[in-house]
């Protein structure tokens, strides 16, 4: 690459890093708050370094914000020798941020101690919203995020959802240990499952879509009313097994609210149309989302 093609290359990155970090110093706000004023007051181990903390904090009594910042630090050596420089740059910022709020703002601000699986819920929901705004930025939250990152690059199937609520099950099993009873894990693994829901929700919501394969006589005409709404259309050469008879069927991608509308005109065109809806967790590519 030329140096003219890579400070290009490098204007490119300076906006989107100053789009990024207020929106990670946003997450981890949100992460903090449900950590101090939700998941610690009620004993609930929220998942990851952070829930480590949680516990470690009850058993010693040091501030969660501390410990947070000192179990990254082995953790954030791994991530710059694997995830490269901007990654753990983001991942600093938001451990700062993190680390700052915890200890030094929601500590003085009033902390929920009321019903335990409402501080399950809204933390879980708080949690969750943090991580998704720095996964979203293409950052992490550090701790097991960091692991959580590299096993979804080397199996990007799993959503990071996913990933984050198997990683979470030992800190479940921890906090049983460290409580004392079984509550406690009970009502981490509901922070946690709200929190990996709504961390996804972030991440992929805005790109979900609907694969549809359309199967009819009359695939012309309802391919161009498809495409007359604005939406491309491949046609797949088939073979019925049945008759023999050579068929084009109907491929094309639709925003998870456009399917109810193709689904309806396919059904005024021909009543007879076999369809397969299939979920699609991101439709990249003109139309949707670019791909980077």
């Amino acid at each position: 690459m030329t140096s003219s093609k890579k400070k290009k290359k490098e204007k490119k990155k300076i906006p989107k890093l100053l789009y990024d970090i207020p929106i990670i110093i946003i997450g981890g706000f949100l992460f903090a708050c449900g950590v101090k004023t939700f998941a610690a007051p009620n004993g609930i181990a929220s998942g990851g370094i952070s829930g480590i903390a949680v516990i470690i904090s009850h058993l010693t009594g040091l501030n969660e914000g501390i410990l947070y910042l000192i179990l990254n630090v082995p953790i954030m050596i791994i991530g710059f020798i694997f995830l490269g420089r901007l990654l753990m740059f983001k991942t600093l910022i938001s451990i700062a941020t993190i680390t700052v709020a915890t200890d030094y703002v929601f500590e003085f601000l009033p902390k929920y101690q009321g019903d335990t699986i409402i501080a399950a819920i809204y933390g879980g929901i708080l949690l969750g919203a943090g991580l998704g705004l720095c996964y979203y930025c293409e950052g992490t939250s550090g701790g097991t995020d960091i692991i959580n990152k590299l096993i979804n690059r080397k199996f990007p199937q799993m959503s990071l959802g996913v990933i984050t609520f198997l990683v979470d099950m030992v800190v479940i099993l921890l906090a049983i240990i460290a409580f004392g009873n079984i509550e406690a894990g009970l009502y981490s693994l509901i922070a946690i499952f709200v929190s990996s829901k709504v961390m996804d929700m972030l991440i992929y919501g805005s790109y979900e879509g609907k694969m549809l394969l359309i199967f009819s006589v009359k695939y012309e005409e309802i391919s161009k009313r498809i495409m007359s709404t604005g939406r491309g259309v491949t046609f797949l050469q088939g073979t019925g097994a049945y008759h023999g008879d050579d068929t084009k069927v109907i491929c094309c991608a639709v925003h998870k609210n456009e399917y109810v509308k193709v689904k309806r005109f396919v059904k005024e065109i021909d009543p007879d149309a076999f369809m397969i809806i299939n979920s699609a967790k991101e439709v990249l590519g003109q139309g949707f989302k670019q791909i980077n």
